[in-house]
């Protein structure tokens, strides 16, 4: 291993070993409480633990007041709440979504459920989330509209939404993605599974679209052990999402009528009541997370041969996870140091395999994607459960 490696692995050891006394330094853990258990205690004491109980409404009205939404759907899962959102705004097969490639593998599976066809566009390399320049650049190279339908020169296929991720939590640049949008016509759908506590210009991520997706998976800053939730200002999409994701069952005392194909996708009351008690704490725990970040920036942001990924201007990020970017330097190996890492306790894992190179994607239309596979080569996630914060 040569002296750079050695040396990198050796500094991100350090500044992970000052945040714990522990063994192994998870990733990223949930913070969970006995606040916590008493709330799923009270759940189970009342009977009601599948899609239909109180704890459902209360964690729905509280992500409604916290992310200032005036409608919330509660889903089984982020990848349910994308899929009931992109059906939503009328995605149908062969029907082309724009979205990043540098992203959780459930983006582009939510179009593919439909039928859609997922198309990859490059990602800015500070936001890390979807690159305006780069969208208009190539739907003003690769879109003709013909009878009043957006369509891809080369496929054909009408091209239907814009699918915005907002990456580790940082925002993508909305107030730019929403002017091409308007431009084009387009709805945007944002995927802000890892956005819950996140703002831009003062306004919460996923509120800037027609509908905004969450994730509470268990690696999430707050947590419903699996669950996700869609959000809009739209009551007629509300209405319709929570009917869809409901089987699509009318609403009777004893009768089971269904009008449509629906899904099964409701969150159990069970997953929601945990939900309660977790909202009550989401303003410390981004308090944490803020702490954690300001803590990586000072043990590491003086090495030149890293960067230290930072909220964008005007933006407030949750810091789901700590991410620092390695420069390119043909001495800098991601694999030996990210093994040199875990081999010592420490957790860290590099991004995502972009999906175009993935061989169930690879086909896909695609836009010009050198910072993607820049980044993608180079990115490393490092310990970011909240309770780290806590101890420095």
């Amino acid at each position: 291993m040569s002296d750079i490696n050695r040396q990198l692995a050796k500094k991100i050891i350090e500044a992970a070993r000052l945040l714990s006394d522990d063994e192994i330094i998870s990733l990223h853990e949930p913070s969970l409480s006995q606040e916590d258990q008493a709330e799923i205690i009270r759940c189970l004491e009342s009977g009601f633990v599948s899609s239909v109980g109180q704890h459902v409404s209360r964690f729905e009205e509280g992500l409604s007041e916290y992310t200032r939404s005036r409608y919330v759907v509660a889903t089984s899962s982020g990848t349910a709440a994308l899929q009931t959102a992109l059906k939503l705004i009328g995605i149908r097969p062969n029907d082309e979504v724009l979205m990043p490639s540098l992203t959780f593998i459930g983006t582009a599976n939510a179009a593919s459920y439909l039928g859609g066809i997922p198309h990859f566009i490059d990602i800015d390399p500070n936001t890390l989330g979807m690159c305006p320049n780069a969208l208009e650049s190539w739907l003003g190279m690769m879109t003709k509209r013909i009878a009043g339908v957006l369509r891809n020169r080369k496929t054909g296929n009408p091209i239907k939404a814009i699918l915005p991720v907002h990456t580790f939590g940082h925002s993508c640049e909305m107030l730019a993605l929403g002017q091409i949008a308007d431009s084009y016509n387009l709805p945007i759908v944002e995927d802000a599974a890892e956005a819950l506590g996140s703002l831009s210009n003062g306004k919460h991520l996923g509120t800037f679209g027609q509908i905004g997706c969450i994730s509470f998976n268990g690696n999430k800053i707050i947590t419903t052990g699996g669950g996700g939730a869609l959000i809009t200002d739209d009551k007629k999409i509300a209405e319709r999402a929570r009917h869809i994701t409901t089987t699509s069952k009318l609403p009777h005392q004893w009768e089971y009528f269904h009008d449509e194909i629906g899904y099964n996708f409701r969150m159990p009351n069970l997953n929601a009541a945990l939900g309660v008690a977790q909202l009550r704490k989401l303003e410390s725990l981004v308090a944490s997370k803020r702490a954690l970040f300001n803590h990586y920036k000072n043990e590491l942001g003086a090495d030149e041969s890293l960067r230290v990924i930072e909220e964008p201007k005007d933006t407030r990020s949750n810091y789901w996870l700590q991410t620092i970017v390695l420069s390119p330097n043909p001495n800098i190996d991601t694999r030996v140091i990210l093994s040199t890492i875990n081999a010592s306790g420490v957790n860290c894992r590099p991004c995502w395999i972009p999906l175009h190179f993935l061989p169930i994607y690879n086909n896909h239309p695609r836009g010009p994607l050198p910072v993607t596979e820049r980044l993608s080569n180079s990115m490393i996630n490092l310990p970011s459960s909240a309770k780290l914060a806590i101890t420095t």
